[in-house]
């Protein structure tokens, strides 16, 4: 199986400033690890260390922001051929940096790629998120949602996570989680996690590969710009009596 012509995007949406631990990082690491040996290109970008504006405008300068970095993160997106947002969990949800992401790509969707289609069609996208309470499945369901809503694919099981015991204590990658009598520690011993991560890996590779190769899905009664010329395939209004 060969995924090198493949590129990925994970976006950190830690609120911990670089150079700071990550605990999600660590996480994507995992990840990684195996695109390394697959030969994929990837790279990673947290958010919190560009100055990306609030808003669901592509240019939020044009909104009263004296400042937005957006665009040039937004060019990654449009390289990478998959996307992974990472979040860690706050009293149950998302980060408020993984929300501003989401609102920022939903900025972007009403574009469209040369086919007529949402700009977003034909790209792959998964979440791994990480905490010490409960809500990994809660943040990714919105997660992928939103993904999808916007013209992202979500392969099946394309999502991770790993929680602690629940309350304040050690997170993913910490040193209080090793134990003397177990090599790697802990943190990094989750059948669960590791077995979830590589799966999701795969999966989202593996659709990747699909759609770049058959590029991407076909118009077919999914262009914006053939409906807005008037183009309804086999639609027709209900009648009504």
């Amino acid at each position: 199986m060969d995924f090198s012509h493949l590129k990925a995007l994970y976006i950190n949406c830690t609120l911990k400033k670089s150079p700071d631990k990550s605990h999600t990082e660590t996480l994507m690491k995992v990840s990684q690890n195996i695109l390394e040996k697959e030969n994929v290109a990837f790279e990673t970008v947290r958010l919190i260390d560009a100055d990306v504006a609030s808003g669901v405008y592509p240019d939020m300068t044009e909104h009263g922001w004296d400042k937005d970095e957006w665009s040039k993160i937004y060019e990654k997106v449009m390289e990478a051929d998959v996307l992974v947002v990472g979040t860690p969990i706050w009293l149950g949800e998302k980060s408020s940096e993984a929300q501003k992401l989401i609102e920022r790509l939903y900025a972007m969707s009403g574009k469209t790629n040369d086919k007529g289609q949402y700009v977003y069609y034909g790209k792959v996208g998964g979440c791994i998120v990480t905490g010490n309470e409960d809500g990994v499945k809660h943040c990714a369901m919105g997660i992928l949602y939103a993904l999808q809503h916007i013209g992202y694919s979500v392969p099946p099981q394309a999502d991770c996570g790993w929680i602690g015991e629940v309350g304040p204590g050690p997170s993913y990658g910490d040193s209080e989680w090793k134990d003397e009598n177990i090599d790697p520690p802990v943190g990094f011993n989750s059948e669960f996690t590791n077995r979830n991560t590589t799966f999701m890996t795969y999966n989202l590779l593996h659709l990747a590969k699909l759609l770049k190769e058959n590029n991407g899905y076909s118009n077919y009664g999914n262009s914006r710009e053939a409906w807005d010329d008037g183009t309804k395939w086999s639609f027709e209004n209900p009648e009504y009596r």
